[in-house]
């Protein structure tokens, strides 16, 4: 049986400092970071009865764990990280832990809005041509486990001292705006989330991303709606909504003058280009078909 604890490498023994540093109290440690979790348990505990809401990375620096999903179990320690679905409701139970080496773990449940835009953009990305027609998509698992690399490890790792550190907070400023877009956001908001004044935040930002709060927020909210109008199935008052509009006027107004069309005209002339795209394709497969008949 392998041990749930890493030889001190570089990266491995990091990570075990890191969440130690921030799993101050046994059980769950929330509120370094919005959908970030760290546990520690300093003994074997459960099985308990747990609940996600959204995509989530759990990985385990130290002890091993099982999460049971729909009958399955899964296995994961120091060597191997699980990836749960959105809205589980399944059963964990710490299997190694000691007051000596206490079980030291993560979990990051990623924002519904941000999984639906990579989703969006990977679907977009994506050439019709190459879609056998009627072919339908593959169930998406509940649960996955895969061997946690250095790469992951190193990712893991700046984003656990970014979230720590007051300099580094304003680099993952963007990424909570882009997973907030139907919130009322503000630039006091924003401040306080990484612990900063409100001009020093703007101060700071503009460095950063090259455009003030505002101005990238605004941008955010229709770059997002221009995805959602790609997927064809909300109504432009819905998707106004979903990206933070209060006013589908004013959010028609802005999008004409980021895109130079209305949200309706760029729906209509993305749809006529998938048409024709689809309609290439057929005869595509068609003339291919024939050299065979």
């Amino acid at each position: 049986m392998t041990s749930g604890y890493l030889p001190s490498t570089i990266g491995a023994g990091d990570l075990v400092a890191e969440l130690a540093s921030m799993a101050t109290e046994a059980g769950a440690n929330t509120g370094v970071w919005p959908g970030l979790t760290v546990y520690r348990f300093t003994a074997p505990a459960g099985p308990t009865w747990e609940e996600i809401q959204s995509l989530s990375l759990c990985i385990v620096a130290q002890g091993r764990k099982a999460v049971t999903v729909g009958g399955e179990t899964y296995l994961y320690d120091p060597f191997r990280y699980l990836v749960l679905s959105s809205h589980l409701h399944f059963q964990a139970e710490i299997l190694e832990a000691s007051l000596g080496r206490p079980f030291l773990s993560l979990v990051l449940q990623i924002d519904p809005a941000l999984v639906r835009q990579v989703s969006s953009d990977m679907l977009e990305r994506r050439t019709t041509a190459f879609r056998s027609p009627g072919a339908e998509a593959r169930p998406t698992p509940s649960a996955c486990v895969s061997a946690l690399d250095q790469e992951l490890l190193g990712v893991v790792l700046r984003f656990l001292r970014a979230v720590r550190d007051t300099a580094d907070r304003r680099v993952l400023a963007p990424l909570y705006m882009r997973a907030h877009l139907s919130e009322p956001l503000t630039v006091a908001d924003l401040a306080d989330l990484v612990s900063l004044s409100p001009s020093a935040f703007a101060h700071l930002f503009r460095d950063v991303t090259g455009r003030s709060p505002y101005q990238f927020l605004k941008e955010l909210r229709l770059d997002r709606a221009r995805e959602l109008l790609v997927d064809g199935n909300l109504t432009v008052a819905r998707i106004s909504k979903d990206v933070g509009y209060a006013s589908v006027s004013h959010f028609i107004s802005e999008f004409r003058g980021r895109f130079g069309v209305t949200p309706r005209a760029y729906y209509d002339a993305h749809a006529l280009h998938r048409e024709l795209d689809t309609q290439r394709a057929g005869m595509g497969n068609t003339s291919a078909g024939s050299r065979y008949t």
